[in-house]
């Protein structure tokens, strides 16, 4: 897609930034998280990847980290863990910023956190820029209602939708000091991480489509070559689909009309935010093949687009513990203890953990090693595993802290 930005000019950053896999070069082995935080010219930080790999957890402590360091924050989530809402104080999740406490304010930064509320985002796209006669119709409308609420893609779709609403508010009341400086977004969990660029594209296609258009054509003109064709069409529609069905699918595009055009444009102009100098991608995974390997379609993805990316984090690493004691060693010295009783077999049983443990740590390796293999020039942090989950912003703090070390 192409399209101008609607938004604030870019400031140039200076923090350097990835375009990608590239051939072997110079390697770029960790993620500077606290320049790129401290970094004004950081506005927007994606974090992405495919489901289930810690992306939320990562948003949230990023965005912690940044607000108690100066920065102004916005961190937009995506159905956050119930333990991670409650940690920042978001008993009443929404589709609306609210102040996180708890947060060291001593620098002067802030925190503010919400909930992506999927179908609210729509209702406003609608309400925004429609007529309140037409808005009424189209929440009204039974086919609306199952778009909004349920449709392939509407998730990610109105993740950027809501991207673009709080990057205009953050300038809108005072260009000199926004509202917020830097906003951090949690990604869709989606079965392939590269629906999170393809929604924006998939939904404004269907909604400014030509079989949407068709589906309106007879209620525009006159033409009787026309309106035969599409009788023809509307009786097979109605076999296949029920009259009731395409009623209601006649009714929200006929209301929808004085919007066609405007799906399309915001999604050209979030895509062009998503390309410039002041947004930031962070590719999250966990240390495993099928997460590795979605992280990479994602690496040549935002090359392909041209999108700036920050670096990969490797999240949930086990650690080897003592390594100067390998797996097979731990094997063999527990075998020849388990055949002892209290504390040999205790002892037995702690080496059986550990060489678990070391054969684990010494796959992720091998798949963290094949991954730089693949892509020498993207710069990478990694996160150990915790013991626990975290449930309060301490917890978050102390991934923050990992991060910032890794």
């Amino acid at each position: 897609m192409t399209g101008r930005p609607t938004t604030m000019p870019r400031k140039k950053h200076r923090t350097s930034r990835s375009t990608g896999p590239a051939a072997p070069g110079p390697q770029h082995d960790a993620v500077d998280v606290d320049a790129l935080l401290a970094d004004p010219g950081t506005e927007i930080i994606v974090c992405c990847g495919s489901g289930g790999v810690g992306k939320t957890t990562t948003s949230a402590a990023l965005a912690l980290r940044a607000a108690e360091q100066g920065r102004q924050v916005c961190v937009l989530t995506i159905d956050p863990a119930r333990r991670l809402a409650q940690s920042m104080g978001l008993t009443e999740l929404d589709n609306v910023p609210r102040l996180v406490d708890g947060v060291d304010e001593t620098g002067g930064g802030r925190l503010d956190a919400m909930m992506l509320d999927m179908k609210r985002t729509f209702d406003e796209v609608v309400e925004a820029h429609s007529t309140p006669e037409k808005a009424e119709q189209i929440l009204a409308n039974p086919f609306y209602v199952a778009l909004s609420s349920s449709f392939a893609g509407t998730q990610e779709y109105m993740a950027m939708e809501k991207l673009g609403q709080l990057h205009a508010e953050a300038v809108a009341d005072d260009a000199d000091r926004p509202r917020w400086d830097l906003i951090v977004v949690d990604t869709p969990p989606s079965r392939s991480a590269l629906d999170f660029l393809d929604a924006p594209e998939r939904l404004s296609s269907l909604l400014d489509g030509r079989f949407m258009r068709l589906m309106v054509a007879p209620a525009r003109g006159p033409a009787r070559l026309m309106t035969a064709g599409f009788g023809i069409v509307t009786k097979a529609l109605n076999k296949v689909l029920g009259a009731q069905f395409l009623t209601d699918v006649q009714a929200f595009v006929a209301a929808l009309d004085t919007l066609f055009g405007g799906f399309r444009q915001r999604a050209e102009a979030t895509y062009s935010l998503l390309q410039a100098d002041g947004t930031a991608f962070l590719v999250v995974a966990a240390p495993e093949v099928d997460a590795m390997r979605e992280a990479a379609y994602f690496v040549e993805r935002l090359s392909t687009e041209k999108m700036p990316l920050a670096g990969l984090v490797v999240n949930r690493v086990h650690l080897d513990g003592i390594e100067s004691i390998t797996a097979a060693d731990a094997e063999s010295a527990g075998r020849k203890l388990a055949t002892g009783g209290g504390a040999k077999r205790a002892t037995s049983e702690l080496l059986a953990v550990h060489a678990d443990r070391a054969r684990l740590s010494k796959r992720e390796t091998r798949v963290a090693q094949r991954f730089s293999a693949a892509h020498p020039r993207v710069p990478k942090v990694s996160v150990p595993a915790l013991p626990g989950d975290v449930h309060d912003l301490d917890g978050l703090r102390r991934i923050g802290e990992l991060l910032a070390d890794g």
